[in-house]
């Protein structure tokens, strides 16, 4: 095992400022809703690069690179639905979810919003999303450690599962230690390592090549389809249910709960416009530049990469082109990636499983300190199950990612739009739009991939079906759950 030692020192220096803000962050959270959500006192700019931090993960630096590497610049087309997705999101999302979850009792997580918004004294709708919450960030964590295995096997030659667990320990030592403040914090640096990374490389390859010109004729020399948006660079045809199910990535974000709690956790809703444009801008920048990393790999490395390795395409480059520790940084930046969504995934999903099924059916009187305690002792439970799940080194960070994104998005994304726009939604509705959602991913995906449609598009549709035609066929809301839905609207109108 070779080590190059400057490299090591950037990742140390790296880890030692995480850890850092977890302790400094350690005991401003003595609550459930300091822990879970910061106190709702984040700021535009740390919520903005939170968010897309958090989202983006580990495959905006190797799995959308080593889809360009492979398939040219037909990539882009999920990134137009990525950004698509981001800007409709902050656009009609932020600012009543925001506000919504506040006049909804208070609400600190995506099922305990649900269980306010429609009174539902049987506690359904929180069990039936804790559970979906649960299995889809198993899914998604796991995908995180994929990552960092495959990190630290090819920048140092580690052992592939040695790496899993350096990757998890981490994350969950600041997790644990800082709660949601650490999380976000460190995903405001991470946001800014990212971009600084995802510029850096594919610039410095396109200078080594000779610029912009050089760069496409010998991509073109390659395949004249490196630069169709209709055919892959093996000069496959992509159908018209392939760029559909690529674009169809943009309607994941409504109902992604590691996303969507940073706009409840906003200190004021007013901040939100601006959040937008630095969220905005920063994801449309960075995807262009992880297509490019993937072009540009694809002259300078050649096709040396095949399967699961094309997804170390960034980190090759990075090391060939720059002095080790400025290699180590950008390394580092891959880690923030890995890291920041992970951590919020975990985060998420203990706090869901304290708040939404532990509170509810085992200890209904548990105090704040036992439910913080409880929350810290899942994050270490979901690490684990993850880790147990990412054990397979051939794993792809895409295909794991598109799982549990679809996953999310039909389960909970048109519960979340409905619930802030329609006014006649019963909890009935919003029951069957999860079982719907969630169910519909699960089987589509086993059962139904040879199709070739991306399981969020029927998960998506069908949720937002069940959700409309059961509340139609239900009685109408009591006047109660449409009340609170009028305060909420009056305080949006009034902001």
């Amino acid at each position: 095992m070779h080590i190059d030692w400057y490299v090591l020192i950037a990742l140390v220096l790296y880890f030692a400022l995480l850890i850092t803000i977890g302790l400094v962050t350690f005991k401003k959270d003595e609550d459930m809703e300091g822990y879970a959500l910061g106190g709702r006192a984040l700021g535009p700019w740390v919520t903005s690069m939170s968010a897309e931090a958090s989202d983006m993960s580990g495959w905006m630096l190797m799995g959308l690179p080593g889809y360009a590497y492979m398939a040219g610049i037909s990539a882009f087309w999920i990134a137009i639905g990525l950004i698509l997705g981001t800007w409709a999101n902050w656009l009609i999302t932020a600012k009543r979810l925001r506000i919504f979850t506040q006049v909804m009792n208070n609400s600190i997580t995506l099922p305990e919003y649900f269980d306010n918004r429609f009174l539902d004294s049987r506690k359904s709708l929180r069990i039936a999303s804790a559970f979906f919450i649960f299995i889809f960030f198993l899914i998604y964590t796991s995908s995180s450690f994929v990552a960092g295995g495959k990190l630290f096997n090819t920048a140092f030659g580690l052992d592939y599962h040695f790496s899993l667990f350096l990757t998890a320990g981490i994350v969950v030592f600041y997790t644990l230690m800082g709660g949601f403040a650490a999380v976000c914090w460190t995903d405001l640096f991470q946001g800014f390592l990212m971009f600084f990374s995802i510029l850096i490389v594919p610039v410095t390859a396109m200078y080594y090549i000779g610029g912009v010109g050089p760069t496409v004729e010998r991509l073109n020399a390659i395949s004249p389809n490196y630069f169709s948006m209709i055919y892959g660079a093996d000069g496959s045809t992509l159908s018209f249910t392939a760029i559909i199910s690529l674009i169809g990535w943009g309607f994941g974000y409504f109902g992604q709960p590691h996303i969507l709690v940073r706009f409840m956790a906003i200190s004021s809703s007013k901040s939100i416009k601006q959040a937008t444009r630095i969220a905005v801008t920063w994801v449309i920048i960075s995807l262009a530049m992880a297509v490019l990393v993937g072009l540009t790999g694809r002259v300078v490395l050649g096709d040396v990469l095949q399967g699961s390795s094309a997804e170390t395409v960034f980190m090759r480059m990075s090391s060939m082109f720059f002095h080790p520790f400025l290699a180590g940084i950008i390394t580092s930046g891959i880690l923030g990636a890995i890291m920041s969504t992970s951590d919020s995934q975990l985060l998420v999903a203990a706090s869901s499983f304290t708040t939404d099924f532990y509170k509810i059916l085992i200890r209904k009187d548990a105090s704040a300190r036992e439910l913080v305690m409880v929350s810290r002792i899942m994050i270490i439970v979901v690490s684990a199950l993850s880790l147990f799940l990412a054990l397979d080194p051939d794993s792809m960070i895409l295909t794991i990612v598109s799982y549990a994104w679809a996953g999310f998005g039909a389960a909970f994304g048109p519960l979340v739009l409905l619930s802030l726009y329609w006014r006649r939604m019963t909890t009935k509705g919003a029951l069957a739009g999860i079982i719907v959602g969630g169910s519909t991913v699960l089987i589509w995906k086993n059962f139904l991939s040879f199709t070739g449609l991306y399981e969020i598009i029927p998960g998506f549709f069908l949720s937002l079906a069940a959700i409309v035609v059961v509340s139609l066929l239900d009685k109408e809301p009591p006047r109660e759950i449409t009340d609170a839905y009028d305060r909420a609207v009056e305080m949006m109108k009034a902001e």
